[in-house]
């Protein structure tokens, strides 16, 4: 059937016009056609809209009555475009957004007052949870994750690379061999992170003398919240992974500690087998 609201459209505008004639010079088509359009609405209502004689055209009781519920009709749906025609040149709504919690800390929460007094129209529903949560099932809008994406069913877009170095306490490495090797990390204590599949396996990629390896870490903790990791490597509990800043190239979650006392500082242990690793998806 033809778009009810065109009918609509028609009918008011012919009633407001008081002729078919000058309605269809309007909309540059043909008496006819008008004609042809009320006839339909009159159809689809089961009703006689106009009285038509060869010289006016007079409402019926129905015909009158319609006429002022089609006019808020037409209104509301162009007040409902207007809305989505300004929402698309300006943005505006609720925006549910997760994110690691580290990452939401140090990365986004200090960028968000610019971002909200650019599109103040805009709210902010922040997830930080380390765990990847389920988009259709939570209502999330958009998130931030680590790693490769495999559920073929998100639309991804890469924004940037997180280099990662392996890092411990100084309290920890007292009296302990300095891991030199990939495989020297077996020999020692080390803080799993529990929310990716490789979880104790950790993968370097060369240079250096092993070239590409994975190593299996054990430990006596083991978590999926990265602040945990933090606060373990910081209190010499093991060696943790820490996504790099480049400049210095130190840890970037553990830097403000690093700052803030120097008894509570890691080291990135250096050899460049170590340093540029990355984990396994």
């Amino acid at each position: 059937m033809t778009d009810t609201i065109s009918l609509f459209r028609a009918f008011v505008r012919v009633v407001e016009a008081g002729s078919f004639t000058r309605v269809a010079q309007e909309q540059n088509s043909s008496q006819p056609t008008v004609s042809r359009q009320v006839a339909a609405l009159e159809e689809h209502l089961g009703t006689r809209l106009f009285t038509r004689t060869t010289r006016k055209l007079t409402l019926t009781d129905d015909g009158r009555g319609f006429y002022e519920r089609a006019r808020l009709a037409i209104e509301a749906v162009s007040e409902a475009e207007d809305a989505v025609g300004r929402r698309r040149s300006r943005p505006s709504g609720a925006l549910r957004l997760a994110m690691p919690v580290v990452f939401g800390r140090l990365r986004v929460i200090p960028h968000l007052k610019e971002f909200l007094a650019r599109y103040p129209d805009v709210t902010i529903d922040l997830l930080m949870n380390d765990a990847h949560a389920d988009l259709v099932e939570e209502g999330i809008d958009l998130a931030i994750r680590s790693g490769e994406v495999t559920d073929a069913a998100l639309i991804a877009r890469k924004i940037g690379v997180t280099r990662r170095v392996v890092v411990a306490a100084p309290s920890y490495l007292r009296g302990k061999t300095l891991p030199k090797r990939p495989g020297d990390l077996a020999a020692h204590d080390c803080i799993t992170f529990t929310g990716v599949a490789a979880g104790v396996h950790w993968r370097f990629e060369g240079p250096g003398p092993d070239g590409d390896v994975s190593v299996e870490v054990k430990g006596p903790v083991r978590t999926r919240n990265s602040e945990g990791i933090r606060e373990a490597v910081l209190s010499g509990l093991g060696i943790g992974i820490s996504p790099m800043k480049s400049r210095p190239a130190v840890s970037w979650y553990c830097w403000t500690a690093m700052n803030r006392s120097r008894t509570r500082s890691t080291r990135s242990i250096p050899h460049a087998a170590l340093c540029r690793k990355r984990l396994a998806p």
